[in-house]
């Protein structure tokens, strides 16, 4: 498979909803799935969604295991997430830095619930419904809202908070969050 182009903000294809997969368990979800995976990894994501690699279906996987962009944060299982659906679990909403592999070097302070549920189902069309909070739950949220055509600056309520990496963590090397 491949290593595919990210799509940056101002394309098209991330500012519409992307469809629902129809069909599990297939060779080209497969594909697509690993060429996403393969896309992350290259990239030190700690998620990505399918319209950003130019497929406009409701398809995200994330993960974080010893990356270097986010050394300080729990570790979160890889999860295919096809059709997901959040659940907010409280009112309680948190402020953190967010980046984006379709915003190269630039970060906001994002608000997002703490504590959600989501649900959907992974590639052979199983079930998956699980509760989280902190950056697990911040992740989930940042990817599927790719999946309805929003990225992240559209839910800051600060812009003053936003801007490129090296201008606001000039002594910084590598961003926790």
């Amino acid at each position: 498979m491949a290593v595919r182009e990210i799509l940056r903000m101002g394309h098209p294809l991330l500012k519409a909803v992307a469809k629902p997969v129809q069909e599990f368990n297939t060779p080209e979800l497969q594909a697509l799935i690993t060429d996403m995976r393969e896309t992350m990894l290259a990239n030190f994501g700690a998620g990505l969604a399918a319209p950003q690699i130019g497929v406009s279906l409701r398809v995200v996987i994330f993960a974080i295991q010893q990356n270097p962009r986010y050394p300080e944060v729990e570790a979160i299982p890889e999860t295919i997430l096809i059709n997901p659906e959040i659940i907010p679990q409280a009112d309680s909403v948190e402020t953190g830095w967010e980046g984006c592999l379709s915003l190269p070097g630039l970060r906001g302070v994002v608000p997002r619930y703490q504590h959600i549920r989501y649900r959907g189902f992974d590639m052979q069309g199983a079930p998956i419904d699980r509760i989280v909070t902190e950056f697990h739950a911040r992740v989930v949220q940042h990817e599927v809202d790719h999946l309805d055509g929003i990225l992240y600056p559209q839910r800051m309520t600060d812009m003053s908070q936003f801007g490129f990496e090296q201008a606001l963590f000039p002594l910084r090397e590598e961003l926790t969050v």
